[in-house]
């Protein structure tokens, strides 16, 4: 009987179509599930030693670069694959120098990660060569082209530094949730990292921008994203409700659009 591939995955299994799952079990990947926290996640790897890991980019505690440097040592490290809906060249080159062999954009075809495993497996006695799995092809389910589309529509002018970090701010809660909880501690840190700045300069452009769209903005959008919070005499959402407010309408389109 040929052997099968253990793969592990931040994602929970209610995330996968019956057909998804077939799919795994088609081309003999036996699939375990583990949630998005990486210390979980390290333990998780120890315990049941899988050969490939398939990781979220942005999870509580530590983060994939963490996980990445946590295994960089040891003689049975699986293979890992870093997946997220942020397409950031800098991420890409920074997961494939701390040792992950593919980076995933989501939202991925199941098909075609299951295919990269394969080979990826297939491969692993050697040293197979970093490569990046697109997303599907519908370009209205890309994240970013998403997060775009609603501050033109909001009003957030693309040539402000703001827009770009409320941009990538979004895209990191959408795809950990929890970090709207810690916006001064984990969020701007993150973001700062990404334009090699300050969390304090995150902070103040991404005020700006809020400000500027309530300035500028259509009423009537902001009132569609935002009424709560432009009635009542409260006046622009802080930055945080600002975000979360984005964030989990992205979110739902996402999950609406993967159970699809």
């Amino acid at each position: 009987m040929e052997n099968k591939i253990n793969l592990l995955i931040t994602e929970e299994k209610s995330t996968f179509s019956s057909e998804e799952l077939m799919c795994f079990k088609s081309q003999g990947i036996s699939v375990n599930f583990c949630v998005k926290n990486g210390g979980v996640l390290i333990d998780k790897i120890a315990e049941i030693q899988p050969d490939i890991v398939v990781m979220d980019m942005f999870m509580s505690e530590t983060d994939a670069i963490g996980v990445l440097k946590n295994f960089s040592n040891s003689p049975t490290k699986p293979l890992f694959i870093v997946a997220s809906l942020f397409d950031n060249e800098m991420f890409q080159k920074e997961v494939m120098s701390a040792g992950s062999s593919y980076f995933v954009i989501k939202p991925y075809s199941v098909s075609s990660l299951t295919l990269s495993i394969t080979q990826l497996y297939k491969s692993k006695k050697g040293s197979p060569k970093p490569m990046i799995i697109q997303p599907f092809e519908d370009d209205e389910s890309s994240m970013e082209i998403k997060v775009t589309e609603i501050l033109h529509q909001i009003g957030v002018p693309a040539h402000i530094k703001g827009y770009h970090y409320l941009r990538d701010s979004i895209i990191m809660c959408v795809e950990i949730p929890d970090i709207i909880n810690a916006v001064t501690k984990r969020l701007y840190p993150a973001v700062a990292k990404v334009y090699n700045t300050t969390p304090s300069r995150v902070e103040r452009a991404i005020r700006h921008a809020i400000e500027v769209a309530w300035d500028r903005g259509d009423v009537d959008i902001l009132n569609s994203y935002f009424g709560y919070t432009i009635n009542n005499g409260r006046g622009k959402p802080t930055n945080s409700e600002f975000i979360a407010m984005i964030s989990d309408k992205l979110r739902l389109h996402l999950k609406n659009r993967l159970a699809g």
